[in-house]
């Protein structure tokens, strides 16, 4: 054990070293100015987000992934599927209402629309869109038409919210889909869908064992675009400038607030799986006392983990986002842009689950598609989609504009590059958008956006709001352009094999005995 958490502290080291080397890098130049407490705290922080990712890593490898296989594996060995289907349904509407992130979604919107229906309706579509998934396992339905089907119908939905004047909700909706797929239910919906597909999906089709968290992006979507249709007027954020920025600023008082608060939103989001994890343990799969003792050490090892990865992110990341991004205002459009990318290449790293999506990339594919070549891709795609986000700061358009190219791309390709590719792809966009975009990526941008408009708050909900989706979309596109890349390698070399077959003396003699 003790071994396993060396190895996870070194990963987790090499993960966070590049963002936190470019952020104090850049303190020694004209573009930021961090003070001296700002620095500590943020060192501090650093420090503090190793211990809690390589303790959530360790608790993903131990627990949450275990559980999600025995839990898909269990209920499908036992011919239950009605059950299997119920349980999907049900544990994707209380894992997602419990999941932190949705709260903060859930504020922005709670002048125009309740909180609570939100919630609901969001948990509703994730555990609709799960159900969705595991029928597409037991009936092997192509996941490439199932996302261009729900994707058109989540484009006319968007279409029936422009001509209702409610464009608010776009940017708000679209960034719902990677919020709510957080680090619990990341690991613990890929290992269920591992565990579902090795027993009922076909052994040959590597590709059924993605595609969960793709399908379970698109529910939160629509859900919210649904539920803005209804409501009576656009969301807004409040317009006082010192307000908003005072909620940005460096307060170590909040510490333990911060730290009471992680430890009872990680608790809530936990304990939904504890207790399906237990219950269905009791009446269908009786694992041996040993592997259940495993799994309750694995269960701490997560929620300290992320307890502490979650309290240091709020304390130390948000606050120096936001400034490095009102500083960063001031500097020329292409210095901003290009400081975006940088950023984005190395924030990828440090999300927790992007390492489990990559460990099981690897033991899926057999090495085929290596995690180094994952990190590389998502890297990528995320430096693109943070400098163009950066870009729709300074030039305002709607975020339209770049999503609607990009899902038509990304669906075009999922066509023409092998299936495992366009599930892996899908599955990475819910995956790269995790907590470290959320409270640190887009305070930057928010930052940026209240500097570059004066000191306002208005137009942040419209011009940095939208992030999480870019975020979500431009790995789809990386990803599938690495599978037409293997595409196109192979028949290069079909067609080299075959010149030089056809090359050869062709007057050779060939006897059959």
């Amino acid at each position: 054990m003790w071994k396993s958490l060396l190895k996870k502290l070194l990963e987790s080291t090499v993960s966070v070293l590049p963002v936190t080397a470019i952020v104090l890098i850049l303190n020694f130049t004209p573009l930021i100015d961090l003070e001296l407490q700002e620095i500590l705290v943020f060192i501090g922080c650093a420090l503090a987000l190793i211990v809690g990712m390589a303790l959530f890593n360790l608790g993903a490898d131990i627990a949450m992934t275990p559980m999600g296989e025995q839990i898909g594996s269990g209920l499908s060995k036992s011919g239950k599927i009605k059950t299997l289907l119920l349980i999907c349904l049900v544990m994707g509407v209380f894992i997602t209402i419990a999941e932190p992130d949705l709260s903060v979604l859930a504020g922005q919107v709670s002048d125009i629309l309740n909180s609570t229906a939100l919630k609901i309706a969001i948990g509703m579509g994730v555990g609709l869109f799960l159900l969705l998934a595991v029928l597409k396992i037991i009936f092997k339905v192509s996941l490439s038409n199932m996302l261009t089907f729900f994707y058109a119908l989540l484009f006319a939905v968007v279409t029936l919210l422009i001509v209702q004047g409610k464009e608010g909700f776009l940017p708000l909706g679209f960034d719902s889909g990677g919020v709510t797929t957080g680090p619990i239910t990341v690991p613990f919906i890929m290992a269920l869908g591992l565990g579902v597909s090795t027993v009922l999906g076909d052994k040959r089709d590597r590709e059924s064992s993605f595609g969960f968290i793709a399908l379970c992006s698109i529910g939160p979507i629509l859900a919210v675009m649904i539920l803005g249709l209804t409501a009576t007027g656009n969301p807004s954020l409040p317009k006082d400038g010192a307000e908003f920025s005072a909620q940005y600023a460096l307060n170590l008082g909040h510490a333990p607030y911060a730290l009471l608060e992680s430890l009872k939103d990680v608790g809530i989001a936990l304990l939904p799986i504890v207790i399906f994890f237990f219950v269905l343990q009791a009446i269908f799969m009786r694992s041996s006392k040993r592997k259940v003792k495993q799994i309750i050490i694995g269960i701490f090892y997560t929620y300290f983990g992320l307890v502490i990865f979650l309290t240091a992110v709020e304390i130390g990341f948000t606050a120096i986002g936001f400034k490095m991004g009102y500083q960063l205002a001031q500097a020329k459009e292409w210095v901003a842009v290009l400081l975006s990318f940088v950023l984005g290449l190395t924030v990828v790293l440090a999300e927790p689950a992007i390492h489990v999506l990559n460990k099981q990339v690897e033991t899926v594919t057999g090495g085929a598609i290596s995690k180094r070549s994952m990190l590389i891709a998502l890297s990528v795609g995320v430096g693109v989609s943070i400098a163009l986000s950066v870009i729709r700061v300074f030039f305002p358009f709607s975020i339209l504009y770049y999503l609607v190219p990009g899902y038509v791309i990304s669906l075009g390709l999922s066509f023409f590059v092998p299936k495992i590719y366009t599930a892996i792809a899908f599955d990475s966009g819910g995956v790269a958008s995790g907590p470290l975009t959320s409270t640190f990526i887009l305070p930057f941008i928010i930052g940026l956006c209240f500097a570059a408009n004066g000191d306002s708050s208005a137009s942040i909900l419209t011009d940095a709001f939208g992030l999480v989706a870019m975020v979500a979309m431009t790995p789809l596109i990386t990803i599938q352009t690495l599978g037409f890349r293997a595409v196109v390698s192979k028949r290069l070399k079909e067609k080299i094999s075959m010149r030089r077959i056809l090359d050869k003396d062709d007057q050779q003699i060939i006897k059959f005995m």
